[in-house]
């Protein structure tokens, strides 16, 4: 028995684009393509419409790229320095903060145990608090473990503060170097054994301390 055929026909991929393009542009936050999806007419295909309007947009002033699960529309890259002005800091990251989101954002799924292991000291529940204010970070699944600890993760907030398309995208020890943000300042052993080369997240957490001056 053939299915029935539905009552209008989808619009048309161009139109599709149009949508998604509406609806983005009106978004304060990243929109998810489930939700993208679930908004269009029957029959219209997300993700074939974004990646047209993707296209379309390559080249001009404002660019859609992917932030974590979801799209958004943001400054090109190149011509961002237009648009900087200064701020007045009103909130400054401890630098135990600092530490600890550099942990989490490089070592994540982490438990709080996992945090204090590495950073050789005890991470005090203000410090998790501002990072779950700021929604730099969130809770993850539990371990299978005993007790079922409670892990960290960042979220997709902190990529799109960062301009990070997913956490696979943070630099690495070369990058920061040739970015000057690796220094000879003490610091602790915040990647752990066999796990990153000496001193590396000591620059990464300069990197997070650069930008949570500049807000």
């Amino acid at each position: 028995m053939n299915a029935t055929p539905p009552l209008f026909a989808a619009p048309t991929l161009p139109e599709q684009e149009r949508m998604l393009e509406a609806m983005l542009f009106a978004s304060a936050v990243p929109l998810p393509l489930t939700e993208l999806q679930a908004r269009l007419p029957e029959g219209c295909d997300a993700a074939t419409a974004l990646d047209g309007l993707r296209r379309r947009y390559l080249g001009r002033g404002v660019v859609l790229v992917p932030v974590g699960e979801a799209w958004a529309f943001r400054t090109a890259p190149d011509i961002g320095f237009l648009l900087q002005r200064e701020t007045t800091e009103t909130r400054k990251l401890s630098r135990a903060a600092i530490e600890t989101l550099s942990i989490i954002a490089y070592h994540q799924p982490v438990t709080r145990a996992e945090i204090e292991e590495i950073r050789g000291v005890a991470v005090s529940r203000g410090t998790v608090e501002q990072l779950l204010e700021l929604d730099w970070v969130r809770f993850g699944r539990r371990r299978m473990t005993p007790g079922r600890p409670v892990t960290f993760v960042v979220t997709q907030g902190f990529l799109d503060h960062f301009g990070l398309e997913s956490a696979r995208d943070l630099p690495g020890l070369k990058e920061l170097r040739a970015a000057g943000l690796l220094d000879n300042r003490p610091a602790p052993d915040l990647a752990g054994p066999g796990e990153m080369e000496p001193g590396e997240d000591a620059g990464q957490a300069d990197m997070f301390e650069e930008e949570a001056d500049e807000h």
